[in-house]
């Protein structure tokens, strides 16, 4: 049976939410995987100005991928960066942070809580999907509180298995997008799609680029022949070069950021790991979104109908096999600044910058 099941697990796991800047809907299906390794987040009030959302695709485990989904938005929130205002740095750093916390006795203990180990004990459920549903106090801007712990393994170097992670980060107007790896965010404006993430494949030039001067190669497709993806949290055994900063690793949690000034014109954003990307184009699933909107206003519902438009009636093709995770943001109007050029653009997928897509 290999990866794959006999039949798929169609329970969709899904939740609505709101507050006065936006409104979202959000569903994970495990589908044709024999596991389900995605995680997400989702937090309206990150902070008082503030909503966070994303989304994280595990491959090799579920672990990296629910470890993000805990402590990400909450080292975003903990950087010094955060609190002057620049949420850029802030969310940068939050990613390299997670590869520095998984490692030692503590980032042991914390991913063997999360994983496989505990669940022998504590009769938790194997597929339950994990989902903060709120920053809490623990999450308020705090000295860090990671220390390092003795113990057994205390030399742990971090997980062979990793995530990716695609973030929206809300203040305001203004709409910041970091991602790495293949999961994707994208923006309605006008019922224009406009990939706001780059999907970082073997394929692009300044990825290949990294890998091949850090000392790794590409094969197949694959870094060393092995991992179809550039970017991602976690994977430390293609992070061993202590010569290199982590950002010029063979593969890297270093993300592209996209910052963007929202405008009356925008719609809705989605965020989505690659399960969906690989059945349906960005232009497909706005157009998909705008229809469903007409009649439905439950978002959850419709992410849940994405899904059953690209479950696959069987497991020959590969595409539609994936777990599954969506995302739908709506921004509530007026969003009070005026129509301009979206941002910085949006960075395709063959690594160029570009102000539409045309899909």
């Amino acid at each position: 049976m290999g990866t794959y099941l006999s039949t798929p697990k169609t329970e969709k796991f899904s939740e609505d939410g709101e507050n006065g800047r936006v409104k979202y809907g959000l569903s994970s299906m495990q589908g044709w995987r024999a596991t389900m390794e995605d995680a997400h987040a989702a937090l309206p009030d990150l902070d008082h100005s503030t909503s966070f959302f994303g989304v994280y695709d595990g491959h090799g485990g579920k672990v990296v991928a629910k470890f993000c989904a805990k402590f990400l938005h909450q080292q975003v929130l903990k950087h010094e960066a955060y609190a002057s205002g620049d949420i850029e740095t802030s969310v940068e750093k939050a990613f390299i942070r997670m590869d520095e916390m998984m490692r030692g006795q503590r980032g042991w203990r914390e991913l063997s809580v999360l994983g496989d180990k505990m669940n022998k004990f504590s009769g938790v459920i194997e597929n339950l999907i994990w989902s903060p549903k709120s920053g809490g106090p623990e999450t308020s801007h705090q000295l860090d509180d990671w220390p390092f712990e003795e113990g057994p393994h205390s030399d742990f170097t971090g997980p062979t298995s990793g995530c990716t992670a695609c973030v929206a980060i809300m203040r305001n107007n203004q709409l910041i997008v970091a991602n790495a790896g293949d999961s994707r965010c994208v923006i309605s404006r006008k019922g224009e799609a406009y990939n706001l993430s780059r999907d970082h494949k073997p394929g692009l030039e300044v990825e290949r680029d990294r890998i091949l001067k850090a000392g790794g190669f590409i094969h197949a497709g694959r870094v060393n022949g092995s991992l179809n993806l550039t970017r991602a949290i976690g994977d430390m055994e293609f992070k061993q070069n202590k010569f290199l900063s982590a950002e010029k690793q063979i593969v890297t949690a270093y993300p592209d950021v996209n910052i963007v000034e929202l405008c009356d014109d925008d719609d809705f954003i989605v965020l989505a790991c690659d399960g969906i990307w690989d059945c349906m184009s960005s232009q497909q699933l706005v157009d998909f979104v705008h229809q469903q909107l007409k009649s439905e206003s439950k978002l959850s519902a419709i992410c849940e109908r994405v899904f059953d438009k690209c479950l696959a009636p069987s497991t020959s093709t590969g595409e539609g096999c994936d777990n599954m995770t969506m995302i739908l943001v709506q921004f509530k109007k007026p969003i009070q600044v005026p129509s301009s050029p979206l941002g910085q653009g949006h960075v395709d997928n063959d690594g160029k910058l570009k102000t539409a897509v045309n899909e």
